[in-house]
């Protein structure tokens, strides 16, 4: 069957987080930290964090229904489920369960690993299974809890982490709005951002000895990924230009991983595009790892900023490591 003319288009987009907003100064009771010293490094003022009874699931069907509805559509509409984290509920994974919370019964659900560039990997999987006309409607989370597993000690790296979700629609359209992309991994880096699980040998029987124990907290250099980012973000953005067959002068919108604010200069500057062409709410939420540039979409399109047709570069990178970039229009 010839699928050729199969193409895509992002329609609806949602977005969540925990209602409770913990400012710098707020966590400078708890360690030896400033709004000024955070604010200045990373362009962080508050972060999102999810309580005791909050879970990945809810944030990320709130989203999910936020999408469904912009999109016009119903959940039993939904073909695919694809949910970008690394911090699922559920270790055997937590997309079912956003299934079964919305309703979406004619769905396929699973989860989906690539850490802060989580989005944009799935962003790419979705549009496999569109192009080849296997599915017509796909919801794309990115949701993240990582307070979780940030070591609150470590003012290098807690003061960065938020919670969310993030969620798109992905259509079949007689027009591909989806220009392209480029991915990218290097697994030699990997020690520079990880989440590593730590055991303890036991003995099961004489001859038989396994692990058991727990993932430690998240660890990162983070001059290391500062250089890894501006070098290779901009690199992986003019490849996904490169075959949109576009410049960087068509570009509306450069939406980056909101990992730092130092970074999204940095990028912008590389590629010369101004800063008015740059969405951020890192201010207000932090690092939210792949819920962060559905999160900023979504603010984004809401406010008002992004309107039908205008051009998206996204970029998403973090642990693995992984990067990547894609390039689309907004609406149908």
């Amino acid at each position: 069957m010839d699928y050729s003319g199969v193409g895509i288009a992002i329609t609806g987009c949602g977005s969540a987080a925990p209602e409770t907003a913990i400012d710098n100064d707020r966590l400078s009771e708890i360690m030896d930290t400033s709004d000024e010293w955070i604010a200045s490094r990373t362009g962080i003022r508050q972060r999102r964090l999810s309580d005791a009874s909050g879970s990945l699931v809810q944030l990320a069907t709130e989203a999910a229904r936020g999408a469904i509805e912009m999109a016009g559509i119903e959940p039993i509409d939904l073909d695919l489920i694809l949910l970008a984290t690394s911090t699922p509920d559920d270790m055997f994974g937590s997309a079912c369960q956003v299934q079964a919370a919305l309703g979406a019964s004619q769905a396929v659900a699973f989860d989906l690993t690539a850490a802060c560039s989580g989005f944009v990997f799935g962003l790419v999987t979705a549009a496999q299974y569109i192009r080849t006309g296997t599915y017509r409607n796909v919801l794309l989370i990115g949701a993240d809890v990582l307070s979780r597993w940030v070591d609150w000690s470590d003012r290098r790296t807690c003061v960065l982490f938020g919670d969310g979700a993030g969620a798109v629609v992905m259509q079949a359209n007689t027009v591909d709005r989806l220009l392209g992309f480029e991915l990218r991994s290097d697994g030699s880096q990997h020690h520079c951002l990880n989440l590593a699980y730590s055991g303890e040998p036991k003995a099961l029987l004489n001859d038989c000895e396994i692990t058991q124990g727990q993932f430690r907290s998240l660890t990162m250099n983070g001059q290391e990924v500062y250089r890894f980012a501006v070098k290779r973000v901009p690199e992986v953005i003019e490849k996904a230009l490169f075959r949109a067959n576009i410049t960087v002068d068509a570009i509306d919108w450069l939406l980056l991983h909101q990992a730092n604010q130092r970074i999204l200069d940095a990028v912008a500057h590389r590629l010369g595009i101004p800063s008015e062409k740059v969405i951020s709410n890192l201010a207000k939420y932090g690092n939210t790892s792949a819920a962060s540039i559905p999160l900023a979409l979504d603010e984004a399109v809401r406010g008002g900023a992004v309107k039908l047709g205008e051009t998206i570069a996204v970029s998403g990178f973090g642990a693995g490591l992984t990067w990547g970039a894609a390039v689309f229009q907004w609406g149908r």
